[in-house]
């Protein structure tokens, strides 16, 4: 059983930055595809980047291509995601996602998930 907790969320400024930490216990971390999804008040939850067990591979939603990056350090067991730029629609509840086989833009197949952290972008 994997647990993910997040941390590193707050309240900051259109066009500033902040840094998601995910940090993993309970399974061989460097198995597991990561991955961040995030939920806005009344939408479903969206993925938004995920990355391989290797780091090698990262795959981004379009709407934050170019303005967050994903990363993930094995030693650590901790995946991050660096946002850039941000913007009033950024705003959501941040979360970290796992799954063995690699994560899945479809939230339902990803089995393992974090608590959340809530990220406000101010206008």
């Amino acid at each position: 059983q994997v647990q993910l907790v997040e941390s590193g969320g707050g309240l900051v400024q259109a066009g500033g930055s902040l840094r998601l930490s995910c940090a993993a216990s309970g399974g061989t971390f460097s198995r597991y595809g990561m991955g961040w999804f995030r939920q806005a008040p009344g939408k479903v939850r969206e993925f938004v980047a995920r990355i391989s067990w290797s780091g090698g591979s990262t795959y981004y939603a379009d709407s934050v291509k170019g303005r967050f990056t994903i990363s993930r350090d094995n030693a650590k067991n901790t995946v991050y995601l660096q946002m850039n730029s941000l913007k009033p629609e950024d705003t959501a509840v941040y979360y970290c996602a796992a799954r063995l086989s690699g994560v899945s833009l479809i939230p339902t197949q990803n089995n393992y998930w974090g608590q959340g952290t809530q990220v406000t972008v101010s206008s």
